[in-house]
C-alpha cells in the first residue's frame, strides 16, 4: 500500500482486523508503528504486552485522522488548537489532557498523546475505522536503531501481529514529543523530527 495510491480492499481488511481486536504494524511519517483499535481494551493490553509497556506508567498515544477526531478524545483549548493547527499533520506527538471518552485502558489517566501523522496511509486507516488507533513505535534492533524495511519488520514481528502494511521504507527518527497540558507554554519533552512552529 502506498501513500499515493491506497488500495481500498487492503484498507477494508486492515479495518476489519482492527475491529476484531487485531494488531497491525503500519507506516507513519516517522518510524513504523504498532497499532490497534484505541477503543478496544483487550487489543490495547496486547500491544502493551508486545512492546513491554506498563499502561499505568507509560503515556499512551493515539493516531487521529484530523483535529476534530482528536478533539473527541483529548481536551483541546484555543491555545492548544492554534499549536496543533500550525504543526499537524506532522511528526509530533502532543501530550494533552485526556477526555472522559477514552476507553477503560485509559481510565484514571489525566493525559493522552495525540498524533496526526503526515502519512496518508495512517490517516486513511483511522478515517475508515471512524476513531483513533492506539500507537507505539516498533521496537528498535540490537543496536538501538529503528528498522526501516517493512519486509524485515514482518519477519521479526511478534506472533500477535496480524498484519504488516508495506508502505515503503520507514524513517529512522521518532516524533517530537510536546507537552501541551499547559497550552500557554508548550514544552518539548523529546526532540525528534520536525521543528515546532
Amino acid at each position: 500500500m502506498y501513500p499515493s495510491s491506497i488500495n481500498d480492499r487492503y484498507l477494508d481488511e486492515v479495518v476489519t482486523t482492527l475491529r476484531e481486536g487485531g494488531v497491525i504494524i503500519y507506516p507513519t511519517d516517522t518510524v513504523y508503528a504498532i497499532g490497534c483499535d484505541a477503543l478496544n481494551s483487550r487489543a490495547i493490553e496486547k500491544v502493551c504486552r508486545i512492546k513491554g509497556l506498563n499502561p499505568d506508567k507509560n503515556t499512551l498515544s493515539v493516531i487521529a485522522a484530523d483535529l476534530s477526531m482528536a478533539a473527541e478524545y483529548a481536551r483541546i483549548d484555543n491555545n492548544a488548537f492554534h499549536v496543533l493547527k500550525a504543526n499537524l499533520p506532522g511528526p509530533f506527538t502532543f501530550i494533552l489532557p485526556a477526555a472522559t471518552t477514552l476507553p477503560k485502558a485509559f481510565k484514571g489517566r489525566r493525559t493522552v498523546g495525540v498524533r496526526i501523522p503526515d502519512n496518508s496511509i495512517a490517516r486513511a486507516i483511522t478515517q475508515a475505522l471512524g476513531h483513533p488507533i492506539l500507537s507505539t513505535t516498533v521496537p528498535t534492533d540490537d543496536d538501538g536503531n529503528y528498522p526501516v524495511d517493512p519486509q524485515a519488520i514482518a519477519l521479526e514481528a511478534a506472533p500477535e501481529i496480524d498484519i504488516v502494511i508495506d508502505g515503503d521504507d520507514g524513517g529512522t527518527e521518532v516524533s517530537t514529543v510536546v507537552d501541551l497540558t499547559d497550552s500557554s507554554s508548550p514544552e518539548i519533552l523529546r526532540q525528534g523530527m520536525g521543528e515546532l512552529r
